[in-house]
């Protein structure tokens, strides 16, 4: 009766999406539909706890609004937005593509922090997408917060993540800490947008929004790859992990399937004072588009950023191109074109220029990916590892 009962805000949501998007009446249907047919998260639960949602959030608790002190990963400052946790601004609309529009309100990168000493952490938040997860990526990392901790070294340190079951989630992050105030950081969903989101913790307890850091941040413009496709959780994408690494603020503007190094996207670009600009676009791209088009993008960022480091990044390979010869002539023309457009502007005496090549970023044992294309936690780890050092000698004074 209780699963039954949280289908009806289910329904709510599905008809209010339906209406904004303009979509047929047969949207709700059929997505309301398949979500009372699926079998219910307390069939599995029933036989093993540890594979149900979260706990329902404690009802006496102090909640605290994110818009107030705000997020990282948000770019060009307080400029309008048509939903607060937007990635572009309202002005985007209609210069980028629609389909780079659409992908930019997702709230892939975003990361609040906040101190407290509360033993027990909560959150409540709404996702503007009915989908929670995809066919490939479960619903921690499409629509779950993911929560990092400091521990007494200053070390990022994984905490817990939340497994939603509905977009309307409230529900306890984790309970029984060890006592002390200490920092922590959330990491919003990968592959859904978010309404509002706010943090609860019990009532008595200490609690601190804490603003964006003022460094310049890492900006990443890519693909699904950057976007974080397959992650299993949002702090699991390469741009997360190495952001901790360095421990300053990340951009990430991965727009899956249409990160294609587009002049408009280059204009907003522009406007990021950065500290380094990672371009990761080939795995969306032919190699006559690579010739055509990162020269010029290189180009339009160094004649607004004459010294910022700007990094380029050649194409992954699939992990299953050992044996499909057909994806590897492709990685092979597609690198080859963007090792051919480095090279062209370093003799066109462009400075500040970086290259990582892709043979090894999702390793060279097959077992990177979750589908030969996206990669899996641990191909993301490998991908921070190689980028890395590449970023840390760009950031160098």
């Amino acid at each position: 009766m209780d699963e039954d009962a949280n289908l009806v805000p289910v329904l709510y949501f599905l008809l209010r999406y339906a209406t904004s998007m303009k979509l047929p009446v047969a949207f709700v249907l059929l997505s309301f539909g398949a979500l009372a047919q699926a079998p219910k998260t307390s069939d599995t639960a029933r036989l093993d706890p540890a594979m149900g949602t979260n706990k329902k959030a404690a009802i006496q608790l102090d909640w605290h609004d994110v818009s107030q002190w705000g997020v990282e990963g948000r770019a060009w400052g307080d400029q309008e937005r048509k939903r607060w946790y937007d990635r572009l601004p309202a002005k985007a609309e209609g210069r980028v593509t629609s389909a780079v529009w659409s992908l930019s309100r997702d709230s892939a990168g975003m990361m609040v922090r906040f101190k407290t000493d509360a033993s027990s952490i909560h959150a409540r938040y709404q996702v503007m997408k009915p989908g929670l997860a995809l066919p490939h990526m479960p619903a921690t990392g499409v629509s779950g917060l993911d929560l990092y901790g400091r521990d007494g070294s200053g070390k990022w340190r994984w905490v817990q993540v939340i497994k939603p079951s509905n977009p309307n989630v409230q529900a306890e992050i984790v309970s029984g800490l060890a006592p002390g105030m200490r920092e922590y950081a959330a990491y919003l969903p990968l592959y859904n947008g978010v309404e509002k989101l706010e943090i609860g913790v019990p009532k008595g307890s200490t609690f601190e929004g804490l603003a964006p850091r003022q460094e310049k941040p890492i900006v990443f413009y890519g693909t699904s790859i950057t976007h974080g496709a397959c992650a299993s959780r949002p702090g699991m994408v390469h741009t997360a992990i190495l952001g901790r690494r360095f421990d300053r603020p990340v951009i990430n503007l991965g727009f899956s399937g249409n990160g294609r190094m587009d002049t408009a996207v280059g204009d907003l670009l522009c406007e990021v004072d950065a500290a380094v600009f990672v371009i990761d676009c080939l795995p969306n791209m032919q190699p006559a588009d690579v010739t055509k088009k990162c020269g010029p993008l290189v180009k339009q960022l160094r004649a607004k950023w004459p010294s910022t480091p700007i990094v380029l990044v050649e194409d992954r390979r699939f992990t299953n191109s050992w044996i499909t010869p057909g994806k590897s002539k492709f990685h092979d023309d597609n690198h080859a074109a963007l090792k051919a457009a480095h090279d062209s502007l370093v003799k066109d005496g462009v400075k500040h220029l970086h290259y990582i090549g892709g043979d090894a970023l999702l390793g060279d044992d097959a077992e990177g990916a979750t589908d030969a294309s996206h990669p899996n936690d641990l191909g993301f780890m490998r991908q921070a590892d190689v980028m890395e050092p590449v970023l840390r000698d760009a950031l160098k004074p």
